[in-house]
């Protein structure tokens, strides 16, 4: 068997991530490669410091990425905050939040869950319901925009709750980050992670984080020891804030960095408040001619819709699987399935970062049109 360099065809992403790359980031990866220790390379990682300080809206010193996806960003959050025992309140109305669920149970915690609806934004209520139950819980997890369902849930409302009940919060922000809304210090989060993929229109791998000073009080005085190397937040500020004296941890993807770098200077350069109102104008374009022009509606009520990411009802007797068959081969388009309890009933449809359009809106519904037509 023969083989040749890898030539992939061009496809328009419009899942719900990775998103198209902006080519000014994809250029940027095709610099020389640095070493993790070069000073350049330690003077670039204090520049993305800097940059999602600004995305993030916070200050906090322990700002940093991690060299994995959001699925490590979520991992290191819990493994840092929760000890075995802890008693753990997870707000549940996703796939996502159910892998909160797994990761908390591996690591000895106690879950409590507050249950909602898939495609519905979690009812606070329901959480202060929880911790009147549970005063013993120590920390309150939940996802601001469940992917899996296109619910957009009022975080900063649910922080609140939560300090009101001397809980600490994580908060997984992966689908958020850049495109809407997220104000880490305002709404007191305690630690947020996020992906690169997504609002950021960045390469898949990184996984943004922050810790509050009350997080980083919380861990230092942990009782047992984080149970992660990798994952040790102990070990990772020992490499992301010492200055040209830094300790080896682990080889950081430099180009991957050089990426991260460029679409956060986009970001900065378009002002973040711009990005949040381009991401809800062009949602409600593509809402409004998805409805006029295709007959088909968002299964999430309109005030607690991810503006970015749709999750559309399947037309009774429309096979949901081969429209998006049929959009990738004949159109280069990429649409996201249902997941979990959703699954075979919605796709997902992506209007984020680079993608986030009119052009894109035009190209989608054109290409849906045509496809839905011979279905």
């Amino acid at each position: 068997m023969s083989h040749k360099s890898f030539n992939p065809h061009h496809r328009i992403l419009m899942g719900p991530g990775p998103s198209n790359v902006n080519p000014k980031v994809l250029d940027t990866l095709s610099r020389a490669t640095l070493g993790h220790l070069d000073p350049q390379f330690i003077g670039l990682m204090d520049e993305i410091k800097s940059l999602l300080k600004y995305t993030f809206k916070t200050e906090s010193d322990a700002t940093f990425v991690l060299s994995g996806p959001g699925s490590l960003g979520m991992e290191a959050c819990l493994v840092n905050m929760i000890e075995p025992g802890d008693k753990v309140v997870i707000c549940t109305g996703g796939y996502f939040a159910n892998r909160m669920i797994q990761i908390v149970e591996k690591i000895g915690g106690q879950v409590v869950t507050v249950k909602e609806t898939w495609g519905r934004a979690i009812e606070p209520q329901k959480l202060e319901d929880a911790l009147n139950a549970n005063t013993d819980a120590k920390v309150v997890a939940f996802v601001h925009a469940e992917t899996s369902t296109g619910a957009l849930s009022n975080i900063k409302q649910l922080s609140e709750i939560a300090h009101k009940h001397n809980c600490l919060v994580v908060a997984d922000v992966v689908t958020s980050l850049g495109a809407i809304d997220v104000m880490v210090d305002e709404w007191k989060l305690d630690a947020v992670y996020s992906c690169s993929q997504k609002g950021l229109a960045c390469v898949a791998g990184m996984s943004p984080v922050s810790f509050s000073e009350q997080a980083l009080h919380h861990i230092k005085n942990r009782k047992i020891p984080i149970q992660s190397w990798f994952n040790d937040l102990n070990l990772l500020m020992g490499y992301w804030s010492g200055g040209q004296k830094r300790m080896y941890h682990h080889t950081a993807p430099s180009n991957q960095f050089y990426g991260l770098h460029e679409a956060l200077l986009i970001l900065k350069d378009e002002e973040i408040e711009n990005a949040w109102r381009r991401h809800k104008e062009n949602s409600a374009k593509l809402i409004s001619r998805l409805k006029e022009e295709l007959d088909l509606e968002p299964i999430v009520p309109s005030g607690e819709r991810i503006p970015h990411l749709l999750a559309i009802k399947v037309p009774y007797g429309v096979d949901e699987a081969k429209v998006r068959v049929d959009l990738l081969t004949k159109h280069n388009l990429e649409i996201g399935a249902g997941l979990g309890e959703l699954a075979g009933k919605i796709w997902r449809i992506g209007l984020m970062g680079y993608n986030s359009n009119e052009k894109m809106i035009d190209y989608f519904i054109s290409a849906m049109k045509k496809v839905l037509d011979k279905n």
